[in-house]
């Protein structure tokens, strides 16, 4: 008989934490998760999978103008947001289903409580109940960052979004990444007049410059507004409850909702860790080793609320390397070089392996490959919106070592190019694959 309880307690049921319990329970481990919310966690509930349903809703906008210039008599269409709401809303309830499922086939043990640790292991539920494990993984993400302005209650972050009454009419999104991205082409293709602040000059920090120029501009032309170097002031909430954002330079901007998109940071609050002495970097994010150890040598952690890669994948191959390494008698790391990313903005943009600032501090010389050209649909629907696809390649090798797009459907042309980048194809190569005709994907073995 075990000493403990469980073999392992998992603290938070999004995907990092539910991948590793349900792989250490394949493992023949005794497992555990508390989640005090909901199961599914960030990705699931209340991040990219609504998120990208209300991007599929939003693509209709378009489309439906766009579809007169194919021969539909279309006629002009309102849209219902309550309705897009509730659907979406069922679908993630669908899907918490179907990951309760998953640990409940596992023979998980899933706590609807809170955990706080109290030992290296021991852990603490909000119902008073204390439980013991020989390991504990900490799997508890991020939360959304809102910034120190006088009225900041009065606005909301992407958690909310999901839920809102009515789609607003004018809308100012704070923050310049993906998320303020991302929500900016929705609430604007649902009719929202909106403007987007950010402290800088610079949107997408960490993409390729060219691409990030090039939504700037497409965005600016849809009619997407930017105030840049616009430092808050203070939010004021007037009688018929629209709100007043004040600036301590420029003129303030009026609004019926306000979004907070700038930055999440991890989800360490109220766990206890100053308990057992786990050890923070200067962000607030736990630190871990290559196979997810904290400083304790019972405690692990995997996902966001880590300082490595904030991405569900990322998150989905560390619980599970954490598994195969304690449980499964398999030590292995996960490997971080060339995780392709996207920014689900409209349109859409992806990358992966280095930019181009970042392959010519690295590697001195290099050549650039791009493809700037008008999608075939586009020029049918009368559309100017052009895309842009962009090779990186080693000058020394002729390695390709970084993609970048955008344009339609780029995310889903760039997983199975980040392939060939990951597997350190030449640019060769890439000119020796016959090209698929006629498709915008045939740019990359074509690209001059």
């Amino acid at each position: 008989m075990s000493d403990y309880d469980f073999d392992l307690f998992v603290i938070g049921a999004g995907s990092g934490g539910v991948r590793a319990s349900r792989v250490a329970a394949a493992h023949g481990a005794k497992v555990a998760v508390a989640e005090e919310y909901r199961v599914g966690g960030t990705c699931v509930i209340r991040g990219c999978v609504p998120k990208k349903l209300l991007i599929y809703g939003a693509h209709f906008a378009e489309d439906l103008k766009d579809a007169r210039r194919f021969g539909w008599n279309v006629p002009d269409c309102g849209f219902e947001w309550t309705t897009l709401r509730d659907n979406v809303l069922a679908d993630v309830d669908r899907l918490e289903g179907l990951y309760k499922n998953t640990l409940d086939s596992h023979k998980v043990e899933l706590i609807a409580d809170r955990a706080t640790i109290v030992g290296p292991h021991k852990v603490k539920l909000g119902s008073g109940r204390e439980v013991s494990a020989k390991y504990i993984l900490i799997a508890t993400g991020a939360w959304p960052l809102i910034p120190e302005v006088e009225g900041a209650e009065h606005g909301v972050t992407s958690n909310e979004v999901f839920h809102l009454e009515e789609c607003p009419k004018r809308i100012v999104i704070v923050g310049g990444g993906y998320i303020a991205n991302e929500f900016a082409g929705i609430f604007h293709q649902f009719g929202s007049h909106v403007t987007i602040v950010n402290r800088s000059a610079t949107l997408l920090r960490g993409y390729d410059e060219q691409i990030r120029d090039r939504l700037l501009q497409i965005s600016t032309m849809k009619g997407i507004n930017f105030r840049f170097h616009a430092e808050m002031e203070k939010i004021e909430k007037n009688e018929d409850g629209t709100l007043c954002v004040r600036f301590k330079n420029g003129d303030p901007v009026a609004c019926d909702l306000l979004v907070f998109a700038t930055g999440r940071k991890p989800n360490v609050e109220g766990l206890g860790l100053e308990n057992v002495g786990v050890e923070l970097n200067e962000k607030g994010a736990i630190k871990v080793d290559d196979y997810s150890r904290t400083n304790v040598e019972s405690i692990y952690a995997v996902g966001d609320v880590t300082d490595r890669l904030q991405l569900t994948p990322v998150a989905i191959r560390e619980g599970h390397a954490f598994a195969d390494t304690v449980f499964g008698d398999n030590p292995r790391t996960v490997d971080y070089h060339c995780v392709p990313s996207a920014v689900f903005s409209h349109p859409p943009l992806a990358g992966v392996g280095l930019t181009e600032a970042q392959a010519k501090n690295k590697l001195g010389t290099v050549k650039v490959y791009t493809s700037d050209f008008r999608p075939m649909k586009n020029v049918l629907a009368g559309r100017d919106e052009r895309a842009l696809y962009k090779m990186v390649v080693d000058a020394t090798t002729n390695r390709v070592v970084g993609l970048h797009m955008i344009g339609p459907d780029a995310p889903e042309i760039l997983q199975a190019a980040a392939v060939a980048v990951k597997a350190g194809l030449t640019k060769q190569e890439f000119d020796d694959t016959v090209a698929l005709h006629p498709s915008m994907a045939e740019e990359l073995v074509l690209l001059k």
